[in-house]
């Protein structure tokens, strides 16, 4: 078996193979993936050029929203195209250094949403339980240290997995089962022990979604307890339709990425195809129906859209 750290074990590009056994559909599922990807498009830059120029949406909570928007758009854009190429092309083949590339990017985004959509539950928290000091608390300042951590911790966690690959052999293996490069699916393809890229994937994963997503859930049940204690059923109702829209987005991206997460390392008896669907699912409907889900709910969003695109002044 070669090293490790030889480089001639490391293939010189990597072929992503689609869905398998549904290859004959590939050309249906392109369709609705390039709708849906056109729309996460329009929608999330529409969301960060109203959030960017309407002074009316620079508060807390519509600049996390702007946050979120971002991180869809980048998690959509590093895996769609590639998809629709191997959908409606053939074009299968991938670089090593850009199937790292997707590898960190895919989880990167992952774990910086997670933190945003932490700090938005914080923010709600804070919103509902502490209006008075609302303000005083969610500063510009305390807002760009936010996302300065959540990019450093991303960061720092992420970067590891792409070391991890790249040490691995690969003795020729060179085929991804996939649309995208995501860390397991790459270190499957070693030649070699991939224990160590198992439990620190796991650590990582844990470390990041799995206490944001408990910390929210700790958010969310003190403001219940809070809006309970509210004296009339429409200052309930009020501060319950304020944080509606942000549970659809958590549970949008908290489901399928602990049903990819699990399933790709316990849920051997699942067809693999039906994986694969469910995580093409993942980087695309959250980024799709995100900004729809706001755009809904939040009557100033609408407005800074619409002012946006009839060309009203802000």
């Amino acid at each position: 078996m070669p090293a490790a750290n030889d480089s001639s074990s490391v293939p010189q590009r990597l072929f992503l193979v689609g869905i398998p056994g549904l290859e004959e559909f590939h050309l249906w599922f392109a369709v609705p993936l390039c709708l849906m990807y056109a729309v996460a498009l329009l929608g999330n830059l529409g969301l960060v050029v109203a959030v960017s120029l309407d002074p009316a949406l620079h508060q807390p909570m519509y600049v996390f929203l702007a946050m979120l928007a971002t991180t869809d758009l980048v998690l959509s854009c590093t895996t769609v195209p590639k998809a629709l190429g191997i959908f409606w092309f053939h074009s299968r083949a991938i670089s090593f250094g850009g199937c790292l590339a997707q590898v960190f990017f895919i989880h990167f985004v992952s774990a910086m949403e997670s933190a945003i959509l932490l700090a938005m539950a914080f923010d709600r928290y804070v919103a509902i339980c502490n209006p008075l000091r609302h303000a005083a608390i969610l500063t510009h300042s305390v807002i760009r240290r936010i996302g300065l951590a959540a990019f450093l911790r991303a960061f720092s966690a992420v970067v590891t997995l792409v070391f991890l690959l790249r040490r691995l052999p690969y003795c020729g293996h060179d085929v991804v089962p996939h649309t995208y490069c995501e860390h397991m699916g790459v270190a499957r393809l070693a030649c070699a022990d991939i224990t160590v890229n198992v439990v620190y994937g796991l650590t990582a994963a844990l470390s990041t979604l799995g206490i944001d997503s408990v910390l929210i859930c700790t958010s969310y049940g003190l403001i219940v307890r809070a809006v309970f204690q509210l004296p009339t059923k429409e200052a309930r109702h009020k501060a319950l339709d304020t944080c509606g829209s942000h549970i659809c987005v958590i549970l949008l991206f908290y489901t399928p990425a602990f049903f990819s997460f699990f399933t790709h390392r316990f849920g051997h008896q699942i067809p693999r195809h039906v994986h694969i669907l469910l995580a093409n699912l993942y980087v695309i409907v959250p980024p799709m129906l995100n900004p729809i889900i706001y755009g809904v709910k939040t009557k100033l969003i609408r407005e800074g859209i619409t002012r946006l695109f009839l060309r009203k002044p802000f």
